[in-house]
């Protein structure tokens, strides 16, 4: 699953791959957003931990899980 996050006062975004699906990140972005967690805690398919201040936060957008294509297209 492709995870874009926007960050505030910043033109960059943060975008990596997850293993997780994309109702696990909407919930961990909710309850990020909803409880007094100060960090929302995401990890990619490499098994990288990114920890993004939840005050930091413009959005979040989760791609649709695709698989990726072999060969060419004809």
């Amino acid at each position: 699953m492709e995870i874009r996050i926007g960050l505030r006062d910043t033109s960059r975004e943060l975008a990596f791959e997850s293993s997780l699906t994309a109702k696990e990140i909407e919930s961990a972005v909710e309850q990020a957003l909803n409880s007094d967690a100060k960090a929302l805690k995401l990890v990619d398919d490499k098994g990288r931990l990114f920890i993004v201040p939840v005050t930091t936060l413009a959005y979040v957008e989760i791609g649709a899980d695709q698989a990726r294509r072999v060969g060419f297209i004809a």
